[in-house]
């Protein structure tokens, strides 16, 4: 860690304090990293939910944002595959030398990759937190998702054709990915809930029915049975509050799974094979390693051709200090299918 050289940050001064701007130190890459000069950064839920409930961190000041792109300003001892003016992305950590919301931040290079010249810096930073806890929802075998064959192992495209899938929460951004991966494994049909707004945007990502996101528990299963005879063995639930979570509970098969981005509420059945999972999106875990890096190796080639498709947004005025008024917004439910991103190099 450099003592000399200082950058401007936004810091949660406390546990459930207050967000402000201030500076942090400049942090050397070690081993497989590379020092990330952050263009853009887009906000999770997950960042206002630690300074609301103080989950995930135990130390203070602390700099959060997961969803990082810019350019390789320096690298680390072994790494040969980025060289420094490289434009890349990666998945941050909650670390304050790892974490977006500052001007330089470490990637590591498992989970970090190239923005191709068809994409943009805005672009690439709709991806990391969202795509990698939608392939762990899907695609882990042990503690975090169906157990699914992912799309970018041999015979993995197209695998569960003609098997249907419900995604709850069709135009957040975890569900959003969640239709672009269940179309490359071939799931079909691919049902969703969402605003009725988002209808042609979610059919163009994948999804071959879109259904609105206010209708009741038994509307929604009338609708689904009219779509598939099949059971529903997969639901995934993107928005996970307890009135989403008793919708995906009712027309779960009885031998199905509901994976969730948030605790379960509903009760599991003492006895039958229905179940609830959690899922947990961070690629850093031992869990997710093995998985997130099969898919990050391959992202820079799926996003050139289009294969995965990066979420719309929206830039936040006025730098880091903009990141505050984005998290209100957010808090306040009133962002609805796109990202908010802000550029730390703006910051005044």
């Amino acid at each position: 860690m450099s003592d000399t050289k200082q950058q401007k940050a936004l810091l949660l001064k406390s546990k459930h304090g207050q967000f402000a701007v201030g500076l942090n130190s400049i942090p050397k890459p070690g081993k497989d990293e590379v020092l990330i000069k952050v263009y853009s950064v887009a906000l999770n839920p997950i960042d206002y939910k630690v300074q609301e409930t103080g989950m995930f961190v135990d130390h203070y000041p602390v700099v959060l944002g997961e969803d990082i792109a810019g350019t390789v300003d320096e690298v680390g001892e072994g790494v040969l595959n980025f060289a420094k003016g490289d434009r890349v992305f990666t998945h941050g950590q909650f670390s304050n030398d790892k974490a977006g919301f500052q001007q330089f931040a470490l990637g590591v290079t498992d989970f970090t990759a190239k923005i191709p010249d068809n994409l943009g810096y805005d672009d690439a930073a709709t991806i990391p937190l969202a795509l990698d806890t939608a392939s762990t929802g899907l695609y882990n075998k042990t503690t975090y998702g169906f157990g699914l064959t992912p799309p970018w192992v041999k015979g993995g495209i197209g695998m569960y054709s003609g098997t249907p899938i419900v995604i709850l929460g069709g135009a957040s951004a975890v569900g959003s990915y969640v239709i672009q991966l269940a179309h490359l494994s071939g799931f079909s049909p691919i049902i969703t809930t969402a605003s009725p707004a988002h209808e042609v945007y979610l059919k163009s990502l994948g999804a071959t029915h879109v259904l609105n996101r206010h209708l009741s528990a038994d509307v929604v299963k009338a609708a689904i049975n009219g779509f598939t005879k099949n059971p529903i063995k997969y639901v995934y639930d993107a928005i996970a509050l307890s009135e989403t979570q008793q919708v995906g509970w009712s027309i779960l098969d009885a031998k199905g799974c509901l994976v969730l981005t948030l605790p379960a509420s509903v009760q599991e059945d003492e006895g039958k094979e229905r179940k609830a999972i959690m899922t947990f999106g961070s690629p850093h875990t031992k869990e997710n390693k093995e998985l997130c890096k099969g898919l990050w190796a391959i992202l820079s080639q799926w996003l050139e051709a289009g294969t995965i498709k990066p979420l719309r947004y929206e830039v936040l005025p006025d730098g880091l200090e903009g990141i505050i008024g984005g998290l209100e917004q957010m808090k306040a439910a009133k962002v609805s299918g796109k990202k908010l991103v802000a550029h730390p190099q703006d910051t005044k």
